[in-house]
């Protein structure tokens, strides 16, 4: 499989022994004895793609990409990446390494990367690489119910998937669906082909355990997109219409805002 998949894995985050509550950790000592365990793990010796999983806001980001740029040098990774960072951390990591790829969610319940970050990694040659691209359900032909929600430790406590945003959120989304379903694709395919449309360096990364909505994401990059397509894709759900805040307050600790 080696040349035709890109592989990818991620530090940045400690669990205190003691508390067990997580932490954010970029120091170099913490980054190397984590990215070594990956490469003995995935028994390779070079990791195409490493990310820091959340920035330190108390390490400077030019010291962690003098860190992960070291790891280049040592051969141990071939690029690097941040997720969730704000366009003016990208820019300073930038002055010090090309940095490869920057995780953000964005999708069609999910604007805010366009007040900055889609531009700030296009200028900088850096992929924008969009997770949650579905809207975590919202956006497929079956959004989450109340009782899957209730099993799922990240949605149930999710504004997003709280009633009365819940039912909301799904009301919602019924014309994008149907509008899929009158294009003769699924709602999750003509998703992603939405999000694939906004600009060539974007990569959707939507996540799955089943064949047939893995080769249903597949479509989506298969699926051409007028002007017309996306005007009234854009008609249905227009920047903000999704009820409820994209993380809890809890959950928002670690991504960095800038809009």
């Amino acid at each position: 499989a080696a040349g035709k998949f890109t592989l990818a894995t991620k530090a940045g985050i400690r669990r205190d022994s003691e508390t067990g509550n997580n932490f954010f950790d970029n120091s170099a000592k913490h980054l190397t004895e984590e990215l070594d365990k990956s490469l003995q793990r995935l028994k390779v010796e070079t990791i195409d793609l490493f990310y820091v999983h959340r920035r330190d806001a108390n390490r400077p980001i030019e010291e962690v990409t003098q860190t992960l740029a070291g790891f280049i040098k040592a051969g141990k990774i071939r690029s690097f990446g941040f997720s969730e960072i704000a366009p003016s951390s990208l820019k300073k990591a930038s002055e010090i390494h090309h940095v490869a790829a920057v995780q953000s969610e964005y999708s069609l319940s999910v604007r805010s990367p366009e007040l900055g970050l889609v531009q700030a990694t296009k200028h900088l040659g850096t992929a924008l690489i969009a997770f949650s691209p579905l809207g975590r359900s919202l956006l497929t032909d079956r959004p989450h119910t109340t009782q899957k929600i209730a099993t799922m430790g990240f949605l149930k406590s999710n504004p997003r998937f709280i009633e009365p945003n819940l039912s909301a959120n799904i009301e919602a989304t019924a014309k994008f669906r149907a509008l899929a379903a009158e294009m003769g694709t699924s709602a999750a395919a003509l998703s992603i082909a939405w999000l694939l449309h906004q600009s060539e360096h974007i990569i959707a990364i939507p996540g799955t355990r089943s064949v047939p909505h893995f080769l249903e994401h597949c479509a989506g990059a298969r699926l051409n997109l007028s002007k017309e397509d996306i005007a009234q894709i854009e008609s249905i759900l227009p920047v903000g219409w999704a009820h409820g805040d994209r993380y809890s307050q809890q959950q928002w600790i670690g991504p960095e805002r800038y809009c």
